[in-house]
């Protein structure tokens, strides 16, 4: 009966401890658990602070003159636009007006010649 007794005492004692240690670590996974959730909560507050920033910064006006003014571009205009086929060959964006001859309908009238008699 004392064996029994012994063994059921060391296996209590062997279950506190594993309680104490079970215990222990949910308190460290806990508390790391609501660090990572601050953490997570900093970070979102950041990242809606920087998608305001970003629609601020990428507002049409502003774009156009830091590419007119930091860039030196400029808009395009059919004189300054070139067209590259696929060959490399460029096709000027203003082709220069074909002579074509005039038809007899487009020319005006002539007047008829007047003779005066003197």
């Amino acid at each position: 009966m004392v064996r029994l007794n012994l063994l059921l005492l060391l296996a209590v004692l062997a279950s506190a401890i594993y309680l104490v240690h079970t215990q222990y670590l949910s308190r460290q996974l806990f508390t790391e658990l609501h660090r990572v959730q601050s953490e997570t909560r900093r970070l979102e507050l950041e990242r809606d602070r920087l998608e305001v920033e970003k629609r601020a910064q990428a507002t049409p006006l502003r774009v156009e003159r830091l590419a007119k003014e930091q860039l030196k571009m400029r808009t395009t205009t059919p004189a300054i636009t070139q067209y590259v086929r696929a060959d490399g060959t460029v096709i000027p964006a203003v082709a220069a007006p074909a002579a074509t001859p005039a038809t007899p309908a487009a020319r005006p009238a002539a007047a008829p010649a007047r003779r005066t008699t003197p």
